[in-house]
Parts: C-alpha cells; structure tokens; sequence
C-alpha cells in the first residue's frame, strides 16, 4: 500500500522468489522460504528518519500539513506479522526523492510442486 500512496510518478516493481534453503523456526525445520520485493521510484525516506519506519504510529512525513493519510500503523503491523511466521522484513532507500525497496521473507510450510497442465 505504501507504494502505491508514495508514487506519484515513475513506477512499482514487485517480484517473488522461492529460495530452497533449509531454515528453523520455533524448532521447527523449513524446506526454504519466499522473498517478496516492492520497489517504488516513490519519495523515499531520508537516512535520518528511517530508523522510525517500523514504530507504531510514527510517520515520517508528519506534520499539521502533510498530503498524505494513515495512522503510522502499517509497516509496523507487517513487520509483527511476518516475524510471527518467522521472517524477516527490510526496508532501503537511499534518501528523499529517491524511491524506496522493502523486502520481506517467510519460511515456506511445504516445498513448492511443480504442476503440468492436463493436456
């Protein structure tokens, strides 16, 4: 959502990538997990400011006149949710008016299968 609201101009990638390495969670051994990327040619976040992304309710570009909405919740919520699956979420950008990355990994419950299509 954050890609979207922060791109106005430019563009968002989004890949997906299954990575087979055996990882533990909870005692519990995993057949790989998934890498989700979003990046966006958005308005980036300055070096400063990042270190506040993924605390609840705080907002980078705050302030009494701010053009964007939202509660400061999201990445924060994200970040809790995928640390409950056991991954892990990172974010990157190089400074304002720079676009922004931010990557997420879960472990995968079962080992992805290949299916034909029935001919």
């Amino acid at each position: 959502g954050n890609a979207i609201k922060f791109t106005d101009e430019g563009g968002i990638t989004i890949s997906a990538e299954v990575l087979k390495k055996k990882v533990t969670f909870q005692g519990q051994e995993f057949p790989g997990y998934v890498k989700v990327r979003v990046a966006d040619t958005g308005i980036g976040v300055s070096l400063d400011k990042q270190d506040r992304l993924f605390q609840s309710f705080s907002q980078v570009h705050g302030g009494l006149n701010r053009p964007y909405g939202g509660t400061g919740l999201g990445l924060a919520i994200s970040q809790k949710l995928v640390e409950t699956m056991g991954g892990v979420v990172n974010f990157f950008s190089m400074g304002e008016h720079l676009g922004s990355t931010v990557t997420f990994t879960v472990p995968l419950f079962q080992a992805p299968v290949m299916v034909s299509k029935a001919e």
